[in-house]
């Protein structure tokens, strides 16, 4: 078997299984909050900017519309999120925060460490990982 193709010679493979056991991590703290990680990932954006285009939202997620679309309206029906039309161009949407979804910042608010703690990487380690990482994300051609 050629080297090239054995499973522990795979980036993507670390990438993916190191991925989805983070995220397993969240899901017990984000069920609290009725939560998905991908919702939470949204909330994050938005206590960061109160109001976001739809499709800017999309790219700094990197989620494609037909993701992005129903997990809005879930937000929504939450109550921790609007959506409303620009007024200057009707096909753009604009995300808004809502009180309900600002007063959840603090609700959630100690997720990220209580995830770091499981995760036992000490903070230099974390902090190259990070760096690492967005380098990955930023340098893959679309």
């Amino acid at each position: 078997m050629d080297d090239q193709l054995k499973l522990e010679n795979q980036l993507c493979f670390p990438l993916y299984a190191g991925s989805k056991e983070i995220i397993r991590l969240y899901k017990p703290f984000l069920n609290k909050f009725d939560l998905t990680y991908t919702q939470y990932i949204v909330m994050l954006v938005l206590w960061e900017n109160d109001e976001i285009n739809v499709k800017t939202l999309g790219e700094k997620l990197f989620l494609d519309s037909g993701t992005l679309t129903p997990l809005l309206q879930k937000l929504s029906n939450k109550g921790y999120i609007k959506k409303e039309k620009y007024s200057q161009d009707e096909r753009n949407i604009i995300v808004k925060i809502t009180k309900k979804g600002l007063l959840l910042k603090n609700e959630v608010k100690d997720i990220p460490e209580q995830v770091a703690n499981c995760v036992n990487l000490d903070p230099e380690d974390a902090e190259t990982l990070y760096k690492i990482l967005y380098k990955v994300l930023n340098n893959i051609d679309n």
